[in-house]
């Protein structure tokens, strides 16, 4: 069972308690730079998670905006935690950055909140329907065949989130009635994949809605996942073509948290989608 835990997202936040200080003594990227003999551009790479600091590099940072007590071994126990490795690191010459990025945030956040207008949402899927999906994108994404393995092994790997005993990730799922019926691999393929959603709706931290194929979709948008934490502002990851996209901005976060509840609104309830599910899968009987 993997840790939940990020050392990405601890590097986020020692960047942000950092420019929190900074700012709060008034001084400017430029003023630490000449005081510490540092680059500015040093400065920015820190405080933007772009970089991850030193252990000397934090010592010098605190000793010059003058921490000291509780808070200064805050920060540099949460440097040497930002040092550690995720179990997705070894994976990193296979994935896109970005997707790096979005496992380590899952790995922290509490909950999860997923539209999908065309597949499974990704946590939901079983192996063999990854596999469908990811071979079924091959020609689009240039994913080279030597990859296929190590995403289907990463997206599995995943879900044990839903799954952790003592700290589950809340997974709430709205997707479009189409998905049901977009096949990827062949007919047991979907029929297992649709088995296997009636099993975790099960689960006291999963919600699965389904939107009817009879209800406009209330918001324009393609897919997107919004992750909330318990100590970081929330973040929206959307996916395109070329890759994924981070919504950081407050406001535009709360445009997409918006947009989820009108989702839930016109979506079916879970027992209906339970049902709905059921139904379908008579449909992949045939």
């Amino acid at each position: 069972m993997p840790e939940r835990g990020s050392p990405a997202l601890r590097r986020r936040r020692l960047g942000m308690e950092l420019r929190r200080l900074r700012e709060g003594l008034g001084m400017t990227g430029d003023e630490v730079s000449d005081r510490l003999g540092w680059s500015t551009a040093k400065i920015s790479r820190i405080e933007n998670a772009k970089t991850l600091a030193g252990q000397v590099d934090v010592e010098a940072l605190v000793e010059l905006y003058g921490v000291d007590g509780a808070l200064r071994g805050v920060l540099v126990a949460l440097r040497d935690d930002a040092a550690q490795k995720g179990w997705w690191e070894k994976y990193r010459n296979s994935i896109p950055d970005e997707y790096i990025t979005l496992i380590g945030m899952e790995a922290e956040a509490t909950v999860v909140r997923n539209w999908e207008p065309q597949v499974v949402p990704g946590l939901l899927q079983t192996e063999e329907y990854v596999r469908s999906v990811v071979q079924a994108n091959q020609h689009a994404s240039q994913v080279p065949p030597s990859w296929l393995q190590n995403l289907v092994k990463i997206r599995m790997t995943r879900q044990r989130t839903l799954l952790h005993e003592s700290d589950p990730l809340t997974h709430v799922s709205v997707f479009h009635e189409s998905v049901l019926r977009n096949q990827y691999g062949d007919a047991r393929v979907m029929r297992d994949q649709l088995g296997y959603l009636i099993e975790v709706s099960g689960l006291q931290h999963v919600e699965l809605r389904i939107l009817p194929q009879d209800v406009p979709p209330p918001v324009s948008t393609g897919a997107f996942v919004h992750l909330k934490f318990p100590d970081f502002p929330d973040v929206v990851y959307t996916e395109s073509l070329f890759g994924g996209r981070f919504v950081e901005d407050a406001e535009m976060v709360y445009g997409y948290e918006l947009a989820f509840g009108h989702l839930m609104e016109r979506a079916l309830d879970e027992v209906a989608s339970q049902e709905l599910i059921r139904e379908t899968i008579t449909y992949w009987n045939k």
